[in-house]
């Protein structure tokens, strides 16, 4: 059964090429996607988001935790997880250890940028981050690891944010998906180009959030088949055999109000916020310039404390 939903609840089950292709066709022709499987029962998929912020966040100023996220993800029912946190890897053991006692998968990444470019990395260690500084580091590392490891293009077609543009046809190959953002309503879509290239080069499409704010979490995300066992490594098999459901509805007026509030406004005020508070930290640490300022503790002026889940 197919029909138009503006990338809302659409289900993807690839048992052969042919039903494939015809939803890769829909991506191109109209923006939607819309394949809903007849015979698939929702208790056997499960919601995954592998795009997420938190107040950890070394560039951005977030104003929740990873905790705050935890509970959210267990309320509507996801069931894995990456916090994606700037140029470094988010690994505080005791969020893993309270993920999974929730039955969440917390699966270690970052959201790097390379010559310009924005990738997220996932199930990847803070080591191999720091030695990423190009593509063909990424190249390498993809080499090394082979199917352990995961890399999505995100938000490649918008204007702002790191988005790597045109560029993405010469990087394909440091892919295994392209990202289909949240942000997207009727001809204000750069989702079109990207579904067009993931289809062209057989990378998965995936839904995510790239929740910067709470509220924003849970509206936007992949759903895949329930694996034997919830593993990453299991996880990117679903995602690159294409056996994937995306849930990602049009914003509304409000949303697209809030989002331009937040992105150049709310935002940036933050940003400045946290720029004064570094100076203070430098004088308080009688730093005396920028290049020892990068070494000193900074406090996250949003920051909230975050406690463990009793």
């Amino acid at each position: 059964m197919i029909h138009e939903s503006g990338f809302n609840d659409a289900r993807v089950t690839n048992h052969d090429a042919t039903s494939h292709d015809s939803i890769r066709e829909i991506y191109l022709i109209c923006g939607y996607i819309c394949a809903m499987s007849a015979t698939a029962d929702d208790r056997d998929w499960i919601k995954v988001d592998l795009h997420i912020h938190t107040l950890d966040d070394p560039k951005d100023v977030i104003d929740y935790s990873a905790h705050q996220l935890l509970e959210r993800a267990r309320a509507l029912g996801f069931r894995v997880l990456a916090i994606t946190l700037h140029d470094a890897v988010f690994d505080r053991p005791e969020v893993f250890a309270d993920a999974a006692t929730m039955g969440i998968l917390l699966i270690p990444a970052a959201e790097v940028r390379l010559c310009g470019a924005d990738v997220i990395v996932l199930n990847v260690t803070a080591e191999e981050i720091v030695d990423l500084k190009n593509f063909d580091d990424l190249r390498r590392l993809r080499a090394r690891r082979g199917m352990s490891i995961f890399t999505i293009a995100p938000h490649p077609f918008y204007l702002l944010g790191g988005s790597i543009g045109p560029r993405l046809l010469d990087e394909i190959n440091c892919f295994d998906a392209v990202e289909l953002c949240h942000f997207h309503k009727g001809l204000l879509n750069p989702n079109r180009r990207a579904a067009k290239v993931a289809s062209r080069f057989g990378k998965a499409l995936v839904a995510t959030s790239d929740a910067h704010r709470l509220r924003a979490f849970g509206r936007h995300y992949t759903s895949i088949p329930r694996p034997p066992e919830l593993t990453a490594e299991n996880v990117f098999a679903m995602l690159r055999a294409g056996r994937i459901s995306l849930t990602s509805p049009p914003c509304s007026f409000v949303d697209l109000a809030s989002a331009i509030y937040f992105i150049f406004l709310a935002h940036p005020f933050r940003r400045r916020r946290y720029k004064q508070r570094r100076f203070a930290t430098q004088k308080a640490f009688g730093v005396k310039n920028r290049l020892s300022l990068k070494r000193t503790p900074v406090l996250n002026p949003n920051r909230k404390r975050d406690t463990r889940i009793g």
